[in-house]
Order: structure tokens, then C-alpha cells, then sequence
């Protein structure tokens, strides 16, 4: 069984969590759920390509965007947890039999990061999604 890295499962998280390749590094190609992060991720990557060809108007467009916004804010929220779970805690679960490694400040850095862009990413989501129902209520979004 081969060793499973905390520093780089958080890091994973942080660059790729949005389309499940920190699960793939985990638990292996036919992890089940991870083949449910691709498609969600790449409706709202759809949807913002939407918009930004076709306009903020696009009502589809600002339907699918939230949705990118939630799956990387979710990965960023994983590589968080990934990145301050004990070392101890880790090695039991992830690397039952091998013995624990240490590890230092890449978690922490990973940490750092997921949390500076998690927050960015959901308070804009959360700004972008209020605002569009607000205007949809009022009537000025086309439907």
C-alpha cells in the first residue's frame, strides 16, 4: 500500500478539489465520487464561459455560475480539513500499518491559501447569486 501524503492531498484539494483529483490521489480511479466532481464543475465552468460571451443578461448563464462558485469553495473547504487534520489522525486512517511521517508548513501554506481563495470565491458567489435574485424579483432580469 503506498503512502498517502497530507501535504499533498491539501494541495490537490487547493489546485484540482473542484474535479475530484484530490479523491482520485486518495482512493484511486474508481472512486465513485470522485466522478461526480467533474460535471458540476464543468456546468458552471460552462456557465461563466456563458456569460462572458454572451453578457451578464444570459439568465442560464447566471443559473449555472453559482454553481462553479459552490464546488470551489467545497474543494477549498476539503484541502482545509485535509491541511489541519493531525498528523496522527492522518496516518491512521490514510496509512493504517506504515509508520507516521511528520509533516512541517507545506499543510499549513496549503491551508492559508485554500482559505484566502475559499473565502474570496464564496463571498463573491453568495454577492453574485443575491444580487441576480433580487433583480429577477424586481423584474429587470430577463427569464
Amino acid at each position: 500500500m503506498r503512502y498517502r501524503s497530507k501535504t499533498l492531498a491539501t494541495w490537490i484539494a487547493v489546485a484540482g478539489g473542484a474535479f475530484g483529483l484530490h479523491r482520485f490521489y486518495l482512493h484511486g480511479l474508481r472512486d465513485r465520487l470522485g466522478w461526480l466532481h467533474p460535471l458540476p464543475t464543468l456546468i458552471g465552468l460552462a456557465g461563466a464561459v456563458r456569460m462572458r460571451n454572451l453578457g451578464q443578461d444570459d439568465a442560464l448563464g447566471w443559473l449555472l455560475v453559482p454553481l462553479l462558485g459552490l464546488r470551489l469553495s467545497v474543494a477549498m473547504l476539503t484541502a482545509i480539513v485535509y491541511g489541519l487534520t493531525p498528523d496522527e489522525k492522518w496516518d491512521a486512517r490514510r496509512n493504517p500499518g506504515q509508520p507516521g511521517r511528520t509533516t512541517r508548513w507545506g499543510p499549513v501554506l496549503g491551508v492559508i491559501l485554500a482559505l484566502l481563495v475559499g473565502g474570496i470565491v464564496l463571498m463573491g458567489t453568495i454577492a453574485f447569486s443575491v444580487q441576480r435574485f433580487f433583480e429577477w424579483q424586481l423584474g429587470r432580469l430577463p427569464v
